[in-house]
């Protein structure tokens, strides 16, 4: 199989990878990054991806992707992982929900209530329909952010 990405190696970078995994006090998808580069190296053994996954008990593309970074990123960026180009989850308050929460939770209190809780504050925000569904702990994350304190200060 011919071979996009053709990855050589030079003196210094084959010796920092192999006192990588010599040491290893890397984390283990470095030193499996390491691992892989110096087998797939032009100048030394050669493997091929399939030969290299195999050897490292990973997927082809694994092999594939390392090197392709190697080639169009970088040695730094072939022993990282890849960047996300976007998150997993979107973020549940943007700057407007955000700014709809630390005003609801400075304003008073329901009546029955001395405080705003974090289950009062998620159920507002659904009442109030900025949000579909709110966790009380992703309301506290929300407000931990700012200076908005809801203790009360003088509690009796």
């Amino acid at each position: 199989m011919n071979k996009k990405y053709i990855v050589r190696l030079s003196k210094s970078e084959r010796s920092f990878l192999r006192a990588m995994v010599r040491k290893g006090k890397a984390a283990a998808y470095k030193i499996k990054h390491a691992n892989i580069l110096l087998t797939v190296d032009a100048n030394g053994p050669d493997w091929s991806d399939e030969e290299t996954a195999e050897a490292f008990g990973c997927h082809p593309n694994t092999v594939r992707n390392v090197r392709q970074r190697l080639v169009e990123q970088g040695f730094e960026s072939a022993l990282d992982r890849r960047k996300q180009t976007r998150p997993s989850r979107e973020k549940i308050f943007d700057g407007k929900k955000e700014a709809r929460l630390i005003a609801t939770s400075c304003s008073e209190p329901p009546t029955g209530h001395a405080a705003w809780t974090l289950e009062l504050l998620s159920n507002r925000m659904i009442e109030l329909r900025i949000v579909e569904t709110v966790s009380a702990s992703t309301v506290g994350r929300t407000l931990k952010k700012t200076n908005c304190s809801r203790i009360v200060e003088n509690v009796g």
